[in-house]
């Protein structure tokens, strides 16, 4: 049996983005998204969240600050009963400063590698799977898997939303959940 999903990107969809967000103290979830990922959660959705963090590749932070905030986030959702299903993500950058990072690689959106993973993973229905992101790269990633994407316009949303490709363009998280996901929903 497979399953459905929605892949989440995180900085601008879960969370402020302030440009590479590293510190616990700096993160902060967009109010909207505990009860966009309930309905999702209710609905049968796998969550999974694929994030770029070239933060690490440019030396901005360690993958240590990352797997920190991660954990912080996590356990944020679980007190509100909100399981994230696995957070993909990718350190690299071409042009990065630390060299085991620094690499042009399959999982950086635009490109689908952290996506396909998902969907090996969680066998996913990919027609049946959505991903919400607040960039281009994140909705080019989710059409080459043949996932149907939103652009959210928090984050960096805004100046995407008129050059799009994305299925759906919703003001935030609860918007696309309510308004493009669940009305778009097979039953598995």
């Amino acid at each position: 049996m497979k399953n459905k999903a929605v892949f989440l990107d995180r900085d601008g969809v879960i969370n402020e983005d302030y440009g590479y967000v590293h510190r616990i103290e700096d993160f902060h979830i967009y109010p909207e998204v505990f009860p966009a990922l309930k309905k999702l959660q209710k609905a049968g959705f796998k969550l999974l969240i694929v994030t770029n963090q070239s933060g690490i590749a440019v030396g901005y932070y360690t993958e240590e600050d990352f797997r920190r905030v991660t954990q912080h986030m996590l356990s944020v959702f679980e007190k509100e009963g909100i399981k994230i299903d696995k957070v993909y993500y990718c350190p690299h950058h071409p042009e990065g400063i630390i060299p085991e990072y620094t690499m042009k690689c399959s999982c950086r959106k635009p490109e689908s590698g952290m996506i396909k993973q998902g969907i090996k993973e969680f066998n996913i229905d990919t027609s049946a799977s959505f991903l919400i992101g607040d960039k281009e790269n994140d909705i080019k990633a989710a059409h080459k898997e043949g996932l149907k994407a939103a652009l959210v316009k928090t984050g960096q949303g805004i100046k995407y939303a008129d050059s799009t490709s994305a299925d759906y363009i919703g003001e935030n998280i609860l918007d696309v959940v309510e308004n493009f996901i669940l009305k778009n929903t097979v039953s598995l």
